[in-house]
């Protein structure tokens, strides 16, 4: 199998940062203070620490997958081979456009947010874009190292940040700098520390939720990791720690030192100037607060674009390994062992999103609004896998210990909470629209459903696809030698 012949060039701490990038990105530095303001800083903090716990189980499902099988196309392999070839058609397609759009926006942000220096005015924000989305193809040509090199320092300068955040906010909490003690009187004024009842908790659980996508994208680098039985582990515990502690401590502080009926918390434009990172940095009198946020924004965008084209280069390459794509995206560089035919058509496909963005603008991010939802589908799949893949073993006769290199703690406990907050996360965001009478955005939230529905349900007919017997299931091949 050619997925056996790519270069393992990624060790344990590419992937983290990778995964970590995938989840710290403008959420957390813009959006944070919206947050804290519809539910108040204890809200706010227990949002988090929920969706904390979800992430947690919800990765170790996708470390126990991407253990057993480490493959780059992971999502659409692991329901290829343990559900049904339909259903991994389906989740391979999803997963590429969905991340070729989130490439192409973050590119075109970024490209946006240059505007904030007046010295990059003097070149057009398309051929930023354009000059963006070449640094990265170059990235991601060389070898995959350079790609895991390159977003372990973009990733890295998001951490730095948040670190110096957190110490700096700390120390301005109990009065050692910036002249005035807040201590945590912010956390009693008011309403706070809960505010907004039941239903301002519930609709910034549903921002966490989406806030954390991205942390899946470690399966993908699971067949180009050098040892995935023991990085992909160490990364699930690091990764799940770091971001929860990162968020958590961040609105912390925040809520220490804004007031939740803060009016500039609710920053409606996302400007950077209003970004609760910046207001804190500034009122301790760090001078370039704002250009200094702007500039890790523009990392956090560079970052998850760069992941963004590696995902989908891969994907498109495993796809044509399961048969789910056209051949052609099958081969590999005899020397750099890339999928360079994947990387260019994922190249093309971008600078094409990119191009007709220009034209239609609102059409990307409708369509990115859609799709970026449909990440729960994806997480859906993966526990369906691992039930899948566990009935299997069982099944079989064999012990769960043979088998599993890494076993998901707590099973079925935990796959059974992912389930229950992702049944909540779906229908939640169609309830809220429903509540407030956006008949349109309920329309938007459930169609594409239905079309995954229909492309599943074609794609069945056509091929007289069928689920995988119980007993079929490789349990034996391609593991990681």
């Amino acid at each position: 199998m050619a997925q056996n012949n790519m270069n393992r060039g990624l060790n344990s701490r590419h992937i983290t940062m990778i995964a970590i990038g995938g989840a710290i990105g403008t959420g957390l530095f813009v959006a944070t203070g919206n947050v804290i303001s519809q539910a108040g800083p204890g809200g706010a903090i227990l949002a988090y620490l929920i969706i904390g716990i979800m992430l947690y189980f919800l990765m170790s499902t996708v470390g126990e997958l991407a253990t057993f099988y480490p493959v780059s196309g992971s999502f659409s392999s692991y329901s290829t081979r343990f559900v049904d070839k339909s259903l991994g058609f389906t989740m391979g397609w999803l997963y590429w456009i969905m991340w070729i759009l989130v490439a192409s926006v973050d590119i075109i942000i970024a490209a946006s947010v240059l505007d904030y220096w007046e010295i990059f005015r003097i070149v057009h924000p398309v051929v930023w874009s354009l000059i963006f989305l070449v640094l990265l193809f170059l990235l991601n040509i060389f070898s995959v190292r350079a790609f895991g090199e390159a977003e372990f320092w973009l990733s890295l300068i998001k951490v730095v940040t948040i670190i110096v955040f957190i110490v700096v906010g700390i120390l301005t909490i109990f009065g050692i700098l910036g002249g005035k003690t807040y201590g945590f009187t912010n956390y009693t004024i008011g309403e706070a520390p809960f505010v907004g009842g039941l239903s301002g908790f519930l609709g910034v659980l549903l921002v966490a939720g989406f806030s954390v996508g991205g942390t899946e994208m470690i399966a993908v680098t699971a067949g180009e990791s050098n040892n995935p039985h023991k990085s992909i582990p160490k990364a699930i515990r690091q990764v799940f720690w770091r971001i929860l502690l990162f968020y958590i401590l961040s609105i912390a502080v925040i809520g220490a030192i804004i007031p939740y009926s803060d009016p500039t918390l609710l920053n409606k434009d996302s400007s950077v100037n209003l970004s609760p990172f910046t207001i804190v940095f500034d009122r301790v009198g760090i001078a370039f607060a704002a250009s200094v946020i702007n500039a890790v924004i523009l990392t956090s965008l560079l970052s998850a674009a760069n992941s963004g084209i590696y995902t989908t280069s891969r994907m498109l390459f495993s796809m044509s390994e399961d048969k789910t794509a056209p051949k052609y995206f099958s081969a590999l560089n005899s020397k750099t062992k890339l999928p360079m035919r994947a990387l260019f058509t994922t190249f093309i496909t971008v600078l094409l999103v990119i191009v007709i963005a220009q034209f239609k603008s609102n059409i990307v991010f409708d369509l990115l609004n859609i799709i970026g939802s449909l990440i729960i589908i994806i997480w859906a799949s993966c526990l369906l896998a691992q039930a899948r893949l566990r009935r299997a073993i069982k099944k079989q006769g064999k012990r769960v210990k043979d088998v599993l290199p890494y076993r998901s703690p707590l099973y079925p406990l935990g796959p059974i909470l992912v389930s229950a907050i992702l049944l909540f996360l779906f229908f939640g965001n169609s309830f809220g629209a429903l509540m407030d009478g956006d008949i349109v955005s309920v329309i938007r939230n459930v169609t594409p459903m239905f079309i995954l529905l229909l492309i599943y349900l074609v794609h069945k007919m056509i091929n007289k696809t069928k689920t995988v017997n119980l007993n079929d299931i490789d349990l034996d091949s391609n593991h990681y030698r």
